[in-house]
């Protein structure tokens, strides 16, 4: 049995210190927008919520439904508030000497008989950089394991290795969120704003009332199509094909400004060579897109005096994910839209802090500061901060979904788990759930019982964002701070606190020895120091007064950089790089057995596998049960009809959910939210093919064929 044989208590009982403000923080998407929650306390008894927006830089006070209702999961009912043991098949409350002496003895026995690398670590892009920070030091020098990696490894891995290779920084945003009015030609690959970042969507509203051209590129018209001037409704997977193309019209007529390629690039005359090839009636026919509206968009953004160009998932999750961004930037190097106002590239995060939880050290490849793993001088000097030798920081590890294969492998046989549920959100699920029943220990430490926490051995309670203090980066690469609102419910621990405890119990309490978040923000600031991102300047004081910075920040009397690339780019002869590499994936195609495609996305109402947000009732009355959004024409063809039950399968395996019959979705495409699990889990079909450069999973292609369930 995967229950709990008790139930949680209410989190807390109303009492005179209710009645106040709290000051906090959105816990979910990337736009981190600042909120005030007023607690009151009626003589009944009865406690009532009051949520709105803090004006700040970021969001301008603004707040979407999540963030008006990200308490009422805080708060909710389901919370745990002390550690369970597994007894005998079913979770059991046990004491917190309990839980960590048995995590100890499993963790010591497994390294005793496998080695280090027997333990895997896998994170979270919604943890704190704090905890980010030490969740990486502690599988390297607490346990010894080259292997974790974090669940932001699919939300931004395309675009971080991307911008790495093209620039040689990886920052979300190379401009300010302020620069958005300023840019004449808006284009918008494969991300939905309006559902999944809308406290945004003013900065865009303005820039349409301004003149901008505003182009969205989308299989589906969504809220965010809907604003645009053009909607280039692309076939899944041909997003690199479509770039390309825009590419070859703007070349061919001249809209490139060739003093910056001249000046601030290299690899212009490679790619220019392969342009030649491009057939853009071909490309045209594979994208399912006009050739005429594809020159229109080329002509807008080619011609256009500033420009700039946002992807998000859409995009990024292919298996040609990092090739199809570097695609996108190749049209932002050629035009010379970047390093001036108005002008610029973003990658919209889908995490709270997923730019900084992949900055300092849950990365398999990274340390703190953007270093790399594989960099002698950068193990060196991340070990002299840490105190040990750098021989004593194991190598590089592997991505979050192969760590899932060599669990079914039994390479890996313990998983230590934070603030993830890879269970729903990881492809070719089946193959995941099966991997996680067959290690020998399991631990997850989480704030609610999610689907992966039900088949834990041992599950650890952390504190919430209402309760849990330290930093956060924006999808600006703005640095935040977020201080605890609240007093930790019941037993539940800070999560770096949590990894504390288990290191001074494995004999490394020296190593972790820290009184609170800002002491590990401390060493945080030194490790990053004269790194990539460079958080050295940024102390919590500074955050206090000033609200945000932006990294890279080398001192304390710097401002921050909240433009990047006006005169140099990072590379050692400070130029960007063009690719002129051609996409080497072959990706799933239909076929006769499989003849539509699937891809995935959000809605609204909920984030990520909707662990929080399903607790919330204003969010879940929202947003019950997934469906599948299919064509009216498509729906004929499999006579389905609206709301009727259908099962979706691909080779992988196959899941069922209500089908929404809707002329948004092209004919050869069916759309499926990602934040449910169980049987409605999209992820029991999708592939686990990976992109060879940044390892992110192919989520927005898989061949399925639908069926209807009687």
């Amino acid at each position: 049995m995967n229950e709990l044989t008790t139930g949680a208590a209410a989190v807390q009982e109303p009492d005179e210190t209710w009645n106040k403000v709290l000051h906090t923080q959105c816990p979910f998407c990337s736009v981190q927008c600042k909120a005030q929650i007023r607690m009151e306390t009626a003589s009944s008894g009865a406690v009532t919520y009051t949520v709105e927006g803090v004006p700040n830089a970021a969001s301008g006070g603004r707040l979407c439904v999540k963030g008006l209702n990200a308490h009422q999961h805080g708060l909710h009912s389901e919370r745990l508030l002390q550690p369970f043991i597994r007894k005998e098949g079913k979770l059991e409350p046990a004491t917190w000497e309990e839980a960590l002496q048995v995590i100890v003895e499993r963790f010591t026995e497994g390294m005793a008989a496998y080695g280090s690398d027997s333990i895997g670590v896998y994170g979270g892009g919604s943890l704190t950089n704090e905890t980010a920070y030490l969740l990486g030091k502690f599988a390297r020098i607490g346990i010894g394991t080259r292997y974790i990696d974090y669940n932001g490894r699919f939300c931004m891995s395309a675009a971080a290795s991307a911008g790495s290779k093209t620039f040689g920084i990886d920052r979300g945003l190379t401009c300010r969120l302020a620069d958005i009015p300023l840019a004449r030609c808006i284009i918008l690959a494969g991300t939905n704003i309006a559902e999944c970042q809308p406290t945004l969507m003013p900065y865009f509203n303005e820039a349409k009332e301004k003149g901008a051209f505003i182009i969205v590129i989308d299989p589906r018209v969504t809220a965010t199509a809907k604003m645009a001037d053009l909607h280039l409704q692309i076939r899944p997977g041909t997003d690199m094909m479509l770039a390309d193309a825009m590419l070859k019209i703007m070349v061919d007529e001249g809209w490139i400004d060739e003093r910056f390629i001249r000046e601030r690039t290299n690899g212009y005359e490679e790619l220019r060579s392969r342009m030649q090839t491009v057939d853009l009636v071909e490309t045209a026919r594979l994208c399912g897109i006009e050739e005429e509206l594809i020159r229109k968009a080329a002509s807008a953004y080619g011609q256009a005096e500033t420009g700039i160009i946002f992807t998000a998932r859409g995009v990024e999750q292919q298996t040609d994910g990092h090739l199809a961004v570097r695609a996108f930037l190749n049209l932002v190097l050629a035009s010379g839209k970047i390093g001036r106002e108005g002008c610029g590239y973003g990658a919209v995060t889908g995490q709270g802090n997923g730019q900084g939880g992949r900055e300092h050290g849950q990365k398999a490849d990274q340390l703190p500061g953007y270093r790399s793993i594989e960099n002698e001088s950068d193990r060196a000097y991340v070990a002299s901060v840490w105190g040990v030798a750098p021989e004593d920081i194991p190598g590089k590890g592997v991505s979050a979904y192969e760590m899932m294969e060599l669990m079914h492998q039994g390479e890996i046989r313990t998983l230590f788990l934070m603030g993830s549920n890879p269970i729903v959100s990881n492809p070719n699920v089946n193959l995941v759930k099966e991997a996680l029943e067959k290690l020998d220990f399991l631990v997850v430490a989480d704030m609610l019982l999610s689907e992966t926490a039900r088949l834990a051995d041992i599950v650890l309670p952390v504190t919430s964002y209402l309760e849990n203090t330290g930093t956060l980066t924006n999808l600006e690469g703005r640095v935040l701070l977020r201080e605890a609102a609240l007093p930790a419910p019941g037993e539940a621990r800070q999560d770096w606190r949590i990894l504390c405890d288990i290191a001074e119990r494995l004999g490394k309490g020296q190593l972790f020895s820290y009184a609170s978040a800002e002491d590990i923000f401390e060493e945080l600031r030194v490790a990053s120091k004269g790194g990539a991102a460079d958080y050295y300047g940024i102390t919590y004081d500074r955050l206090r007064r000033e609200e945000g910075i932006y990294w890279p920040c080398p001192s304390t009397d710097h401002p921050g950089t909240p433009f990047m690339f006006s005169a140099a780019f990072a590379h050692p002869d400070r130029k960007a790089v063009f690719t002129s590499l051609q996409n080497p994936v072959t990706k799933e195609r239909v076929s006769k057995d499989y003849p539509l495609i699937l891809t995935n996305g959000r809605v609204l109402a909920h984030y990520l596998t909707g662990v929080q947000t399903r607790r919330s009732p204003a969010l879940a009355a929202r947003s019950e049960a997934n469906f599948a959004e299919i064509h009216p024409d498509t729906a004929r063809r499999y006579r389905v009809e609206d709301g009727q039950w259908i099962e979706i399968e691909s080779e992988r395996g196959s899941f069922s959910v209500r089908s929404r019959i809707s002329g948004n979705i092209r004919k050869d495409t069916i759309f499926v939210p990602m934040h449910w699990g169980g049987v409605q889990n999209v992820n029991l079909a999708t592939t686990p093919a990976l992109d060879p450069f940044c390892k992110m999973p192919g989520f927005k292609v898989a061949a399925v064929r639908i069926k209807q369930v009687y």
